[in-house]
Formats: C-alpha cells, structure tokens, sequence
C-alpha cells in the first residue's frame, strides 16, 4: 500500500504542476490582434490627433505593464483589475464609430482590496467587442462590475452582430478558455449564464465569483 500512496501522492503532484501550467497558460492571453489593433490605432491617430494618441500610448502602456508584471501573481487586488479593464475598455472605443454606444459602470469601490484572479473577466469585454458591434448598424455595448461582500459580479449586455452565419453562439476559444479558468480557480464559486435573446438581437453573460475573500476598506482606521 506504500507504493500506492506514492504512485497516488506522484499523480496529485503531476496533476498540480499540468494545471498550474495551464492557468499560466491561460492568463498570457491578452490577444495579439488586440495589441496590433491598438497600434495601428494609434499610428492613425497621430496625424490628426497627437494628444490623444499620447493619451493611448499611456493607456497601452499601463495595460502591458499589468499583463506583464501584475498579471504574473494568481490574484490581484480588485480595484487594480478594474483600472485594467477601465483602460482596456478606453483603447477600444479609439476605434469605435459613432454609431456605437459604450456603458461603463464599475460600482466597485477604487481601493477594493478584495483579490481576483488577474484577467478572467477580459475575454468577456473582448467577445463583447467582437460579436457587439455592426459596421453599419447602431450597436451597443453595457458593462456593469458590481461587488458586494463576498461577491464580485460582471454583467455585459451588448447589441448581437455575429461575424458569420455559422457563428450563433457568441462563444470561441476565449470563451471556452474563460471556462476552463473558472473551473480551476474558482470551483463550486462561481455562476455564469450567457446567450442571446429571443429576438436574436441582444447577447447577455452574467459572471458571478462569490464565496470569495471580501476585505474591508481600513482607510478609516489609523493602524
């Protein structure tokens, strides 16, 4: 039976190292597109609006440098998070024409020490952008981030324009991907539904973490 409790105890190991190597995996996924995009945006911007192309060089910038240093932790504060998706979501509309309407509403507090696991609500942002917004007709996008005591939740709402006929269900592999995450960092804590209405018009996912390590703000008392 001693070698079965080391053959049992060289499997867990095995298993531990193969999914730590996927969350890893998994969390360096800020598209390339995404980066590519932004600097031709930013090329373009230059000539006719070099301030505000300062403006997208800082915010890509601040964005790199969560993904690359911060993003290298498997939890982050929650309010850093949100400064992420805040300059993430900034950078898209650089390219967004004016027949698009983008909401933001983060109700979560900019000092939140709450920990998340860095970039899992990205993909979401991303698919919104993808499959949200027409060429030629209106579109929008909602983003609402709330959090309350052990719960943190991410609710998008947006127009639904799939790129193609085939594709109806507005999920690809960062979706996939997305699951995948949840499942390893946050097991039996987390709820998402996601589809499109009746009418075919509008897509919806509602990701909610709970169960989650809520820390009070302790600005109001002197240590």
């Amino acid at each position: 039976s001693g070698r079965w409790v080391k053959v049992e105890a060289a499997r867990r190991e095995a298993e531990k190292s193969r999914t730590e190597a996927e969350l890893k995996n998994l969390r360096n996924q800020l598209n390339p597109h995404f980066l590519l995009n932004t600097l031709n945006n930013i090329y373009a911007l230059i000539a006719f609006d070099s301030d505000k192309a300062q403006a997208a060089v800082q915010e890509l910038s601040r964005l790199l440098r969560h993904v690359l240093y911060d993003n290298q932790q498997n939890f982050v504060s929650l309010g850093k998070e949100m400064d992420f998706i805040r300059n993430y979501i900034e950078l898209m509309r650089i390219r967004l024409s004016a027949n698009v309407t983008v909401e933001t509403q983060i109700d979560i507090r900019a000092d939140s020490r709450t920990e998340i696991a860095p970039l899992i609500f990205i993909s979401l942002i991303e698919n919104a952008f993808k499959h949200g917004i027409s060429p030629t007709e209106p579109s929008f996008i909602h983003i609402h981030f709330s959090e309350s005591p052990g719960r943190v939740c991410c609710e998008i709402t947006n127009s639904y324009h799939p790129k193609s006929q085939t594709d109806k269900s507005g999920s690809g592999i960062g979706l996939e991907q997305v699951r995948k995450r949840l499942e390893l960092t946050y097991p039996g804590q987390y709820e998402w539904t996601q589809g499109v209405s009746d009418d075919g018009k509008e897509y919806k996912s509602i990701l909610s973490l709970f169960n989650i390590q809520h820390y009070e703000s302790n600005l109001c008392h002197s240590r």
